[in-house]
């Protein structure tokens, strides 16, 4: 068989071992896969239509096969089209109306406009509804590859709505601290809703958020391809212009920057699900890149730490570069375990990420520490606060996760336990983050 049928048994492979099916009823499953897919490639079909056929067939008969048949049927026929189908036979891989999405995320950005602001008279306005305009875009291109159902669609939109009403008419203080934490919850919130499109409402299923957590990994590397490609444009279009004595500086924040952001949203979905193959193939790499370099910056964070002992007096903005690491460090760990192989057996790769979690949680319960000695020494503001509850949240997340990994490196416990034990955890964000943007500016008076 060729190579990307051999890619797509490995994918229904994956699925099927997932799902707690032992590895000898495996083997045999995989053996008749493959019995069906001969059989069909003899009687004239190309190998990737004789898998798409193989496996609906298998449906018949193994209710995983069936599973992942119908979860994975929009791949498959993607993976036909892109196949080498001639161009009058090619039908839509989503381009139209993503690139349609992505002028209407761009325009959508200049919004405020509409209300008589300006970028350089209230660069907050635009900054924090960035996220309440342009996601739905990207929501909505999800939606339509989905043909998602009405229920879908309300339980996408309220959240938007209600963000977008939080935002723009609590009565927040200029350039006050719940103003900034609500903008940012508010983003943590809104891409998760979207993950609600992208399982096309199905978020109860474990193994549907753990590909929303391998979507969002794959969206971000694109979406930083995209920022650095668009980086050098704008480098470009600045001096050019400048070499003719004319200042587009303006022009480039006010209108080039943030439409550009609202576009490269919505393309960078698109290419994760037209151009999949791509990025889980680098997916790996990346992560057994990062994965060593940031266990060693978290052992030298946690020796600093404990040799400083006191980090109650710290500045504040160095607080808040460890909390960022941690949530860099369990963003990776998601996004490795999103690109594991599940039945593959524990290797040194799981037990350095034990190490790094390991030394993740020491941070974090330093942290806490010099928050709670923060807040007795200084008292209670919304930014402690949120900062305290967020650090409670991953010391619970990062001891779970400590606790599964050792259980699985020394072979007691199952990979899929694990996997679970992250993506059920995801929704406790969800909440929070809600707590923060809902709760916290009246009860802190919108300062």
């Amino acid at each position: 068989m060729d190579g990307p049928v051999e890619e797509q048994i490995a994918a229904w492979r994956e699925f099927v071992t997932a799902r707690a099916v032992m590895a000898g009823d495996a083997v045999e499953l995989e053996a008749h896969l493959r019995d069906q897919i001969d059989g069909l490639e003899a009687s004239g079909l190309s190998g990737d239509e004789a898998f798409l056929v193989a496996v609906k067939r298998m449906g018949r008969l193994d209710e995983l096969s069936r599973e992942f048949a119908r979860e994975h049927s929009d791949r498959l026929w993607k993976q036909l089209v892109v196949g080498g189908a001639t161009a009058t036979e090619r039908p839509s891989t989503g381009l139209a109306l993503a690139v349609a999405l992505a002028v209407g995320a761009g325009l959508a950005a200049q919004l405020p406009r509409v209300f008589g602001l300006t970028y350089s008279t209230a660069p907050e306005v635009f900054v924090s509804n960035l996220p309440v305009l342009v996601l739905p875009f990207l929501a909505a291109f999800l939606m339509v590859r989905r043909s998602a159902r009405i229920g879908t669609i309300l339980a996408v939109a309220v959240p938007f709505v209600a963000a977008a009403l939080i935002l723009n008419l609590y009565p927040f203080a200029t350039d006050g601290a719940t103003f900034v934490l609500a903008s940012v919850h508010a983003a943590v919130a809104l891409w998760i809703v979207v993950g609600i499109a992208y399982v096309n409402g199905d978020w109860r299923s474990d193994r549907a958020r753990m590909d929303f957590i391998r979507f969002t990994g794959e969206w971000f590397v694109y979406f930083v391809l995209l920022g650095l490609g668009g980086g050098v444009l704008i480098a470009l279009t600045v001096g050019l212009f400048s070499a003719i004595g004319m200042d587009v500086t303006r022009f480039v924040e006010e209108w080039m920057l943030p439409c550009g952001i609202g576009g490269a949203v919505v393309i960078a979905g698109w290419l994760v699900e037209a151009k999949q193959s791509v990025i889980e193939n680098i997916a790996p790499v990346l992560t057994k890149v990062f994965t060593p370099l940031f266990t060693i910056l978290l052992l030298a964070l946690a020796v600093a730490g404990l040799i400083q002992g006191n980090l109650v007096d710290s500045d504040r903005d160095l607080l808040i570069l460890f909390d960022v690491t941690l949530i860099v460090v369990l963003a990776l760990l998601l996004y490795s375990l999103s690109a594991r192989e599940p039945a593959a057996a524990p290797g040194w790769f799981d037990r350095l990420q034990l190490v790094m979690v390991v030394a993740a949680l020491v941070i974090d319960v330093l942290l806490l520490i010099a928050m709670i000695g923060r807040i007795g020494t200084y008292g209670a503001s919304p930014n402690k606060l949120a900062s305290l509850g967020l650090n409670l949240i991953l010391l619970v997340n990062l001891a779970g996760a400590a606790w599964l990994q050792f259980g699985f490196v020394r072979g007691r416990v199952a990979y899929g336990r694990l996997e679970r034990w992250q993506t059920s955890y995801v929704p406790v964000y969800l909440v929070w983050a809600v707590v923060v943007v809902v709760v916290f500016p009246p009860l802190f008076g919108f300062v």
